[in-house]
């Protein structure tokens, strides 16, 4: 059976379906409780620098360039490395989903990472 590499909504229910849940953001969610939340892992270190993702959220960059600035982030980070190489191996065992805050579902961090770790050969 093969797994699938997903993103969600942090403040979405969860689902059997969401399999490995995996916050990506650097900041925690915004009234979300952590017992609700039901993460298995909150991983700060592969989100965008803070000064980048404040750039994009007060619209000081396109999504363009944020998702170009946060791709050569991921490149130069040995933890996104590693990260990539854990996410393969949660993908043997079961889905992973990638969890973040934004309100905008097609421009935001997750969809970057998930983009990248896919270039990877981290296939769902």
């Amino acid at each position: 059976m093969q797994h699938e590499l997903n993103i969600k909504r942090s403040y979405d229910p969860e689902t059997p379906e969401d399999g490995t849940r995996i916050l990506v953001d650097r900041l925690w969610p915004r009234g979300e409780s952590r017992a609700k939340a039901d993460l298995a892992e909150w991983d700060k270190a592969i989100a965008p620098a803070a000064d980048l993702r404040k750039a994009f959220h007060e619209g000081e960059l396109s999504f363009e360039e944020f998702a170009r600035l946060y791709r050569r982030q991921l490149e130069e980070s040995c933890e996104a490395a590693q990260f990539a190489a854990h996410v393969r191996d949660l993908l043997k065992q079961d889905n992973v989903t990638l969890l973040y805050a934004s309100r905008d579902r097609e421009h935001n961090n997750a969809q970057v990472l998930k983009n990248w770790l896919e270039e990877k050969g981290v296939r769902s």
